[in-house]
């Protein structure tokens, strides 16, 4: 099966989401999206407490070499089973995922582009990049309102880990990217440019 992956990151919050949900509502079934997210490493060994403290915005966090193979899976035409990932248990859940192989496939995530293995099997790589303050003000919204965290684990979170983090691993990504987005998918031009590579892709490849 011919395929293009698409890597979409960005700091916390950026918008990056957005864009991959906007892309796949345009290619319905022709688009597959993997989040990083899905792939933090099972913690279940360690208790609620000493999970809750542990640095979840370090690349350590994530098993990327899984998502690896998973890709490539995917990329050779054959289903893979992505771990889920509990954000108030802060653990897997037992249960896995069946992703069947499309010609699109997406990747989104914070750190997606600081592992080489990944970006290597990437025909696009995106940066979203939107200000500091906008995607605080979304991060807290999102996980007081998704992931039943109280304001002040947030706000600590954030300036102990996700801030020094980003500027350590995900700000510097940037140097490893085809596009850089502001706003992400709030931005209309860059969609339609998007849209119009992956259209073409699907339309060469018939």
């Amino acid at each position: 099966m011919d395929t293009i992956v698409i890597g979409i990151a960005g700091g916390t919050g950026s918008g990056k989401t957005t864009l991959a949900l906007k892309l796949k509502e345009a290619f319905s079934d022709d688009v597959v999206i993997l989040s990083h997210d899905y792939y933090y490493k099972d913690n279940s060994h360690l208790s609620y407490d000493q999970r809750v403290t542990l640095n979840y915005d370090h690349p350590n966090a994530f098993d990327t070499d899984l998502m690896v193979e998973d890709v490539k899976k995917l990329k050779a035409g054959l289903p893979i089973f992505h771990p889920v990932y509990s954000f108030v248990e802060h653990t897997r859940l037992p249960q896995k995922v069946e992703v069947k192989p499309t010609r699109v496939i997406i990747l989104e995530g914070i750190l997606i582009f600081e592992s080489k293995a990944l970006r290597d099997l990437m025909d696009i790589k995106v940066f979203v990049d939107t200000d500091a303050d906008v995607r605080l003000i979304r991060r807290l919204l999102r996980d007081v309102r998704d992931r039943g965290r109280d304001l002040n684990s947030v706000i600590n979170q954030y300036l102990s880990t996700v801030k020094p983090m980003h500027e350590q691993f995900v700000e510097p990504s940037k140097k490893n990217v085809d596009i850089i987005i502001p706003e992400g998918g709030f931005n209309s031009v860059a969609i339609r440019m998007l849209m119009g590579q992956i259209r073409s892709f699907l339309a060469e490849t018939k």
